[in-house]
């Protein structure tokens, strides 16, 4: 057993995005994730995903098939019609892991609610193979989901650990880290950076080319153990907007590039 290096369609965010002049669809991107000698895909909070048929995610699933890439899958929110939608997906996909996150628009679960909805659904995830693993963010404390995690204790229920979004809520890197590692199913890898702004108000915290920003991540790896434990490293990026399309494709291909660079050197 090991850990898989995969991209994530957030690798990928400004090419699939309509800032572009021909956004990607997940067949190139796909395409574009082979060259690079990578053999695992996360389309994670991309939305067309939604409104495709079945004809249509068949379609995905035989080009990831074609390629020799395995899929995985990521989405926002917990209703359970909307768990069991992403379920059906992951069905057509092949995709043993779902990706989500607690709160959306309109759904702000408490831990109550949270552990009733996976209790009720957990089952038909079990019967169908895939895990369901909840992102450490901002909106929901750490210990909230922990506090879910552990009341449900379930091994198809789980963290994936971003500790790069945790900072906006004031919680360290490095406490969420050690509170989570019992419980992760997944990594989302990127680096981060506070820099200042002009004239030295304020900060901007943003994306940083992996090995150069405030992610420790051999500390991370060590507790997680992601090749021992196989837990899958998934890559994504918070790059900003640069001064034109060009120059942002070139810096997004740039950085998953060095990514790859950096976790394979590991």
């Amino acid at each position: 057993m090991s850990s898989t290096i995969g991209l994530s369609s957030y690798a990928f965010f400004w090419q699939l995005s309509d800032k572009v002049a021909e956004p990607l669809t997940i067949h190139r991107a796909l395409e574009k994730t082979a060259a690079l000698g990578v053999e695992l895909f996360q389309i994670c909070d991309y939305a067309p995903l939604e409104e495709m048929t079945d004809a249509e995610l068949k379609e995905i699933r035989a080009t990831a098939d074609s390629l020799r890439i395995a899929l995985e899958l990521g989405t926002k929110g917990i209703r359970p019609e909307h768990l069991r939608k992403f379920l059906h997906i992951a069905g057509l996909l092949g995709a043993p892991l779902l990706r989500t996150m607690f709160n959306v628009p309109g759904h702000t679960p408490t831990a109550d609610e949270a552990a009733a909805i996976f209790t009720e659904v957990l089952p038909e995830f079990e019967a169908a193979g895939v895990k369901i693993a909840v992102e450490t963010y901002e909106q929901v404390p750490t210990a909230r989901i922990l506090d879910v995690v552990r009341r449900v204790d379930s091994p198809f229920l789980g963290i994936c650990s971003d500790p790069a979004n945790t900072v906006a809520a004031l919680e360290m890197p490095r406490e969420v880290i050690d509170a989570v590692a019992p419980y992760v199913l997944n990594m989302h890898i990127k680096d981060f950076a506070f820099s200042r702004k002009e004239g030295w108000v304020g900060f901007t915290y943003s994306g940083a080319p992996l090995g150069e920003g405030l992610l420790d991540y051999d500390y991370m790896a060590g507790k997680f153990q992601p090749h021992e434990r196989n837990i899958n490293q998934i890559i994504e990026h918070w790059l900003p907007w640069q001064d034109s399309e060009a120059d942002t494709v070139r810096l997004e291909n740039q950085w998953t590039q060095q990514s790859l660079n950096f976790l394979r050197s590991k």
